[in-house]
């Protein structure tokens, strides 16, 4: 594994206007999956604000979020992001990142099923184009040449700046490039996998080779691993009413508690909080242009962004690799 410190002047090939060479990224992308769940829309305007004016600049969500609360129906988190985007000169500060694949009203990766749901997103978003559209998961049921046509196709009428994968296999996402390569599409650009302290094997055997050797941007999910990284469940007495404290629970090993403590250990020193240190060990790794990370109120938001004044030295980097290296074996 790369691990790199220094981004200035890296320059990722595949997305050189979203994140140019002569900036470095912002380190916390933010999850907004909680907006429309957990987090109403006043809590969430002022979430965004925040966030927006701290320097952050990823907004991530999906067409499918909450669909599974009662009474809704999906797009609730796009439809409040939608609400601040419309505000004036908010749609040109941040890079909007959304997903296809599991609305209910346009399940699948099929032609039809991309189509219907982008007008839907560019609807609640209010807004002429998306940055990031994300295949949600892989769709096997689906030809993999139509999926990757119809994304290009996005591209091509401008509803959308670069097509991306979530929850990929590697070798699903080779296909996919090679695909777009043979018949002269826009490729699949960056890939969103679940990718952690205490979940790292999956993404690093699988993907990770994949990434570097074509350069694609990274945006990992659950770098938090449910909640676990932050230090708050050390206990099935921690669950409390977090309704993703039952997740966290997934996480207690031994072994995942040693990474914790060094996680800990190194916030403490630093005087931020753990969650600010995984997520910054995600960060330096090799292509990550941010890592995603939510937040349920104003006060664990400011708690994740003291990532940004935070860079782990090569001692520190090495030191959570190696105490994490088998903890989720």
């Amino acid at each position: 594994m790369v691990v790199r410190t220094d981004r200035i002047g890296y320059l990722l090939d595949s997305l050189p206007d979203l994140f140019p060479p002569d900036a470095t990224p912002f380190p916390l992308a933010l999850g907004t999956n909680v907006f429309g769940w957990t987090v109403g829309a006043p809590t969430a305007l002022e979430i965004l604000d925040v966030y927006a004016d701290a320097g952050g600049r990823v907004l991530d969500t999906a067409d499918v979020y909450s669909a599974w609360l009662p009474g809704n129906t999906g797009g609730e988190s796009e439809a409040i992001i939608g609400r601040w985007l419309a505000r004036p000169g908010n749609r040109d500060r941040v890079i909007v990142s959304t997903k296809v694949g599991q609305h209910p009203d346009a399940p699948g990766l099929t032609r039809t099923s991309i189509r219907k749901a982008v007008e839907a997103s560019l609807g609640r978003l209010r807004t002429d184009r998306i940055d990031l559209y994300f295949a949600h998961y892989d769709d096997d049921e689906t030809p993999l040449d139509e999926t990757v046509a119809a994304f290009s196709e996005l591209v091509d009428e401008g509803k959308i700046r670069y097509p991306a994968v979530s929850n990929y296999t590697g070798a699903r996402l080779r296909q996919a490039l090679a695909i777009a390569d043979r018949d002269g599409l826009h490729p699949f650009a960056a890939v969103q996998p679940a990718w952690n302290l205490v979940r790292r094997n999956e993404y690093e055997s699988d993907m990770s080779p994949l990434v570097d050797h074509f350069g694609l941007a990274v945006l990992p999910h659950s770098t938090l691993a449910s909640g676990f990284l932050t230090g708050k469940y050390r206990s099935r007495d921690n669950i409390g009413d977090s309704p993703r404290g039952s997740r966290a629970m997934g996480h207690l090993t031994p072994g995942n508690l040693r990474t914790l403590d060094v996680v800990t250990d190194i916030a403490s020193r630093h005087g931020v909080t753990p969650a600010a240190v995984a997520i910054r060990w995600v960060v330096q790794q090799q292509n990550v242009v941010g890592a995603l990370a939510s937040a349920r109120s104003v006060i664990q938001l400011e708690n994740l962004l003291g990532v940004a004044q935070l860079t782990l030295d090569d001692a520190e980097m090495t030191e959570l690799t190696t105490i994490s290296q088998h903890a989720d074996d």
